[in-house]
């Protein structure tokens, strides 16, 4: 037998134990997991001791900006895949707000067929959801193999190119107003008949209009009340609705990137009583707060925003207790130049593709979650959610050999200017991290090294084998 890679001496983890063995991989599969040493050629041989060996962590929420007339000055797949590998991760779900966006089936191919050659790891991409517009759209974007659908709540769309309006008034010329609630139950009947897993950014339009033109009245520029313009109940009120449209729709329903309290509670209560509804947050709403914006400044603006110390330690107990089952970067990145100004002006997002495992990990050593929770919260639950388990996200005989190597004692800090996506935008540049991915295999091939980008790009498009 002639092996194309073996593990060694890893302690192999999934979400409920840990243990010390080999992996041997053929043919991009696991084909065999031993406490001793199997007999044949090995092409490539990565000796773990010490080390924790993980199935590949996957990002299912990443903005690459790529596009035929994407907005690739602030980012492009090439570097956000690199960047994603170089964090340690093997999957990363693009989301559909690209240029064109991925409304119908010859969008989908279309950036299926931009996005391959650019890709350091695997990849799905989500389908967009424009209500009446893309309608008839929907189960053919299903069966063409998105991993979703992800609708926009609140936000206006341009009637030229689909794209989503961020700061919408009526005035406005050929664009669609945001979409009514009927409009909205519609969508999610017709995607409840799919299958697929409905995700939703969640804020309240007309309330956060309303209350940022109260606050700017004002004159206060602070970030206390930039959170009084776009407040907890904006998050709430539409997390709620949703959640009553899912119980008569039965869509599975995922609320994206939650930042507040109450959307544990809500999400909490809708799992209680038996409805398909998830969570996910992010790593910036985890490690940071309102307290840190004036250390930090206008890069920690995201929507939804970072809240309060109280809104973070529900987060965290949401994780902890699986109200919230997965965490994601919400890979957003802008230009340096474009972060500066004024906190009501500039862009939300930040460049957080290769941060969020790091980060994650840091909060292992500092024993707030385990490493077999990363495991869940980073690989298994998005797989099985999503419907690529077991052959993402699982260290099993037979499926992808996509893994993670995790060196639970290494310290380092990150440095903005080593990231590898274009945009150096990061709220954590100088902070000391205990923990850290050391390698990125996807499909048995090595990607990452020691921080280190090894080879070409050879990620491939997946697609979801199950309804969602």
């Amino acid at each position: 037998m002639k092996w194309d890679h073996v593990i060694r001496n890893g302690i192999i983890v999934d979400e409920k134990q840990s243990y010390q063995a080999n992996l041997y991989i053929k043919d991009e599969k696991i084909t065999a997991i031993t406490h001793g040493d199997l007999e044949g050629e090995v092409a490539e041989v990565t000796d773990a001791r010490g080390q924790y060996v993980l199935p590949g962590l996957i990002d299912s929420h990443v903005h690459s900006r790529d596009g035929e007339n994407g907005a690739i000055y602030k980012e492009d797949f090439y570097h956000s895949s690199m960047a994603a590998a170089a964090g340690g991760l093997t999957t990363i779900f693009e989301m559909p707000n690209s240029n064109p966006a991925i409304f119908n089936v010859e969008m989908l191919y279309k950036q299926v067929k931009n996005l391959t050659p650019k890709a350091y790891v695997d990849f799905a991409i989500w389908g967009l959801c424009l209500g009446e517009l893309n309608k008839d759209q929907l189960k053919p974007l299903s069966e063409a193999g998105v991993i979703g659908f992800k609708f926009f709540w609140g936000y206006a769309i341009n009637r030229n190119t689909y794209q989503l309006i961020y700061n919408y008034s009526p005035e406005m010329e050929n664009v669609i107003p945001p979409l009514g609630d009927g409009e909205i139950y519609q969508m999610f009947e017709e995607i409840g008949r799919t299958g697929k897993v409905l995700g939703i950014h969640a804020e309240n339009f007309d309330l956060i209009q309303t209350l940022t033109k109260q606050v700017e009245r004002s004159g206060d520029k602070s970030y206390e009340a930039f959170l009084k313009g776009r407040p907890n109940v904006a998050e709430e009120t539409t997390i709620q609705t949703a959640i009553s449209f899912a119980k008569r729709t039965a869509v599975k329903l995922h609320i994206l990137h939650v930042a507040a309290k109450e959307g544990v509670e809500l999400i909490k209560r809708a799992q209680e009583e038996g409805y398909s509804i998830t969570g996910e947050t992010c790593s910036h709403y985890l490690v940071l707060c309102d307290e840190d914006y004036k250390r930090v400044g206008l890069a920690m603006k995201v929507y939804p925003p970072i809240r309060h110390r109280e809104d973070q330690d529900m987060l965290w107990g949401g994780l902890r207790n699986g109200v919230l089952s997965i965490v994601s970067s919400d890979h957003a990145p802008h230009t340096e130049e474009e972060k500066m100004g004024d906190l009501w002006s500039i862009p939300a997002g930040m460049a957080c593709v290769e941060t969020l495992v790091p980060l994650m990990i840091n909060e292992v050593s500092k024993g707030k979650i385990t490493i077999n929770d990363l495991a869940a919260v980073l690989s298994e639950n998005p797989a099985k959610l999503f419907g690529i388990y077991p052959g993402k996200g699982s260290l099993k005989v037979g499926t992808d050999a996509d893994i993670t190597i995790i060196d639970l004692n290494q310290i380092h800090t990150v440095r903005k200017v080593n990231l590898h996506s274009k945009s150096k935008v990061t709220p954590f540049d100088g902070l000391e991290l205990r923990g850290a991915p050391v390698a990125t295999i996807v499909r048995g091939k090595t990607v990452m090294r020691n921080g280190q980008i090894i080879g070409e790009p050879t990620g491939k498009f997946i697609k979801p084998h199950t309804g969602g």
